[in-house]
């Protein structure tokens, strides 16, 4: 059954949503991301991905007491992503209840020090951010796109032993268009090992059904949630 991780991003203390990655686009869904959160608990769910947005922006963890606040008042398993750039910002984010934290930019800018952080924590830890636009990496809140391939990028860390991997269609997230199974497909195909974690367009149960197929392990999602398109009723079937 694919797991099922419900998108909180954060700005200014509540949850949010973007299009694109475009922070103009803002829509600001709840003032209280801990309602949402317990709120995604009453249902069963039992994985949260927090996404530090002030923190992506910033280029250090803005929102740690969010994440202090859900991690001590639900029993969500949380991964966390946005902002963490120094063994500070790591420590901060583990601390602060984080289970997991996605890195992106650190593994594209400094993969020396991911590395070090792989080997320190350990592959259950640490889960590779890989946000593609057009198949290559972006970078620093997707405002930077790398000279990087997406799948060679994949692969020069699998055999550093990364096994979790949040990849993101930058062209899809928050347009409920959709996410790109033919891209996951093609990821599954070449690292059959990998506990891919799909991320961006979803836009319908259908989405999920079709991500399930394709046996890709687990989807994040948010706006359609949030837009009333996916109820927690709908999810019930994959819990």
């Amino acid at each position: 059954m694919i797991e099922l991780i419900p998108a909180i991003d954060i700005i200014d203390g509540k949850c949010v949503r973007l299009s694109q990655g475009d922070y103009n686009s803002k829509k600001i869904y709840n003032e209280n991301p801990l309602e949402v959160a317990k709120e995604f608990e009453a249902h069963g769910i039992r994985r949260l991905h927090v996404v530090d947005l002030d923190g992506a922006a910033s280029h250090h963890i803005v929102n740690y007491r969010v994440l202090e606040t859900i991690a001590s008042r639900t029993s969500l398993i949380i991964d966390f992503g946005g902002g963490i750039k120094s063994d500070e910002d790591l420590i901060i984010a583990f601390e602060n209840g984080a289970q997991m934290v996605t890195l992106g930019s650190i593994a594209v800018k400094n993969p020396e020090l991911f590395k070090k952080w792989l080997h320190q924590y350990g592959a259950d830890k640490i889960i590779l951010g890989a946000d593609a636009k057009d198949n290559r990496i972006a970078v620093s809140g997707w405002k930077e796109e790398s000279t990087q391939e997406l799948l060679p990028f994949l692969e020069g860390y699998t055999k550093e032993g990364i096994r979790k991997v949040l990849c993101t269609d930058i062209s899809r997230d928050g347009m409920l268009q959709g996410p790109s199974i033919e891209l996951y497909k093609q990821i599954m195909q070449q690292f059959p090992e990998m506990h891919l974690i799909a991320s961006g367009g979803v836009s319908s149960i259908d989405d999920i059904i079709k991500l399930q197929e394709a046996k890709i392990p687990a989807v994040v999602f948010g706006k359609a949630l949030y837009e009333g398109k996916i109820t927690m009723k709908d999810l019930n079937r994959f819990m």
